[in-house]
C-alpha cells in the first residue's frame, strides 16, 4: 500500500511514522512543503522541530517542494493521501487535488474561519463542507480520535476513528494505521466525528483556565461534562448521530485534550489563567492551537442554529479580551438554574 502524507509538522510525521512502522508492504511517503526541512529531516533521520528525539523509520521516505514538484504527479498511483495541515491549509491542498480518484483522510480538527464569499454566511465551514464546495467530487474522510502526536509517533497504545460515508475510504484508512499500536475504528457519521474534534479544542482552553486558577477537580468534571452537552447539542443540530459523541472522537478526545499535559489547548488555557496575554500564550507554544482560532466559527455556527454554547460564548469572550479569567468563571456559575439534559 502506498501512502503519501501531506505536511511534515507533528501530526503529519506521526502518523507517517505510525504507517511505515505497520507490518506489511507499506510504501510511506512525507511530504514538506520546504525541501529544505524535507532534506534536514532525511538527513538526520528525525523531525528534530516538532518530534525531537523520536526516530524516523528507513521504510518513511521524505520528499519536499511545492506541489508542481513532482507531488501531483505521484499522487495516481497512491493508494491513500492524508492531509496533515492545519485547518487553514486544507482548501488549498483539496483544489489541488481535485480529480483524483484517490482515498483522502484529514488529520485537521476545526472550522475554517469565516470566509468573505459575498454569501449571507456568517461562520466557517468544517472540512467536510470545504471538501464538498472545492472538491465535491472527491472521496474523502477525516481520521480523528483521543491522540497525541507524541504518543502515536513513539509506538504508545492509540485508538482512532475512521471517518467517511464512503466505505471505501474508510478502508483504506484502517489498512493504513491500524496496527500493532493503533487501532482504527470506522464511522460512517462524518459530521459527528468532525464536530468532536473541533470544538473540544475550544473546551480545553476552559479546562485549562479552571485548572490554572486551582479551582479544583470537582470543577474539571463539570466543564468537561457540560462542555459534551454542548459538542452533542451543536453536532445534533448540524445533523450528527448523537451516539457518536460517547465514543472516541466525542468524549474520548474532549477527555484527552481537556486533562493531558500535552495538549496545546490546555496549555493555552493554563497560561491565560497565569496572567499571560493571548498573544503570549499563542507564540510560548511553538505549534498551532486551532482552538483559538476556531472558537468564535464554532460560537458563530452554534448562534445561527440557536444553539447555546455558554462555556463556549464564554472561551470566545475571554480570548477576545473581554473577559478576565476569573469574570469567564463567574459568568458561568452565574446562570439560571435548569435541567441537566435540556
Amino acid at each position: 500500500m502506498k501512502i503519501i502524507v501531506i505536511g511534515a509538522g507533528a501530526w503529519g510525521t506521526a502518523v507517517a511514522v505510525s504507517a511505515a512502522r505497520n507490518p506489511g508492504a507499506h510504501q510511506v511517503v512525507l511530504w514538506a512543503r520546504d525541501p529544505a526541512q524535507a532534506e534536514v529531516m532525511a538527513a538526520a533521520r528525525e523531525n528534530a522541530r516538532y518530534l525531537p528525539g523520536i526516530p524516523l523509520p528507513r521504510e518513511l521516505h521524505l520528499r519536499g517542494g511545492a506541489p508542481e514538484d513532482g507531488l501531483l504527479a505521484a499522487v495516481p498511483q497512491a493508494d491513500l493521501i492524508i492531509i496533515a495541515t492545519p485547518v487553514a491549509g486544507l482548501r488549498p491542498t483539496l483544489e489541488l487535488l481535485q480529480g483524483t480518484d484517490v482515498p483522502i483522510a484529514w488529520l485537521c480538527k476545526g472550522f475554517e474561519a469565516v470566509r468573505d464569499t459575498g454569501a449571507a454566511r456568517p461562520f466557517g465551514l468544517m472540512p467536510h463542507e470545504v471538501q464538498r464546495q472545492v472538491a465535491p467530487a472527491l472521496r474523502a474522510g477525516a481520521l480523528s480520535g483521543p491522540s497525541f502526536a507524541q504518543e502515536v509517533a513513539r509506538g504508545q497504545p492509540t485508538a482512532l476513528v475512521a471517518a467517511s460515508r464512503d466505505a471505501d475510504v474508510r478502508r483504506a484508512m484502517v489498512d493504513a494505521l491500524h496496527g500493532p499500536t493503533v487501532r482504527v475504528y470506522g464511522n460512517d457519521d462524518l459530521v459527528g466525528v468532525e464536530v468532536g474534534g473541533a470544538v473540544k479544542n475550544v473546551l480545553a482552553i476552559a479546562t485549562g483556565l479552571a485548572d490554572g486558577l486551582n479551582l479544583g477537580l470537582n470543577a474539571r468534571a463539570a466543564l468537561i461534562t457540560r462542555g459534551l452537552a454542548e459538542i452533542a447539542r451543536l453536532g445534533v443540530a448540524l445533523g450528527a448521530r448523537p451516539e457518536t459523541f460517547t465514543g472516541l472522537s466525542g468524549l474520548g478526545d474532549l477527555v484527552l485534550t481537556a486533562t493531558g499535559d500535552l495538549s496545546r489547548n490546555r496549555k493555552v488555557g493554563l497560561l491565560l489563567a497565569e496572567g499571560h496575554t493571548l498573544d503570549q500564550a499563542v507564540q510560548s507554544l511553538g505549534h498551532v492551537a486551532e482552538g483559538v482560532y476556531s472558537a468564535r466559527t464554532v460560537w458563530q455556527r452554534a448562534r445561527h442554529l440557536g444553539v447555546e454554547m455558554p462555556v463556549t460564548e464564554c472561551v470566545v469572550a475571554l480570548l477576545d479580551g473581554a473577559l478576565k479569567p476569573v469574570e469567564a468563571v463567574a459568568a458561568l456559575m452565574g446562570r439560571d438554574p435548569k435541567g441537566e439534559l435540556l
